[in-house]
């Protein structure tokens, strides 16, 4: 079966695992933060 729009629309926003707000996101992301919470992080 092909998806269609309405089936995209209706699929949950993803949620910030540390602060719990909604992530805007562009395309398929693997990300679990949000950008804010993000830019907190430090790399190694």
């Amino acid at each position: 079966m092909t998806p269609t729009p309405e089936q995209f629309r209706n699929i949950e926003p993803k949620i910030c695992t540390d602060c719990g707000k909604k992530i805007v996101e562009m395309h398929e992301s693997y990300l679990t933060q949000c950008d804010k919470c993000l830019s907190h992080v430090e790399h190694l």
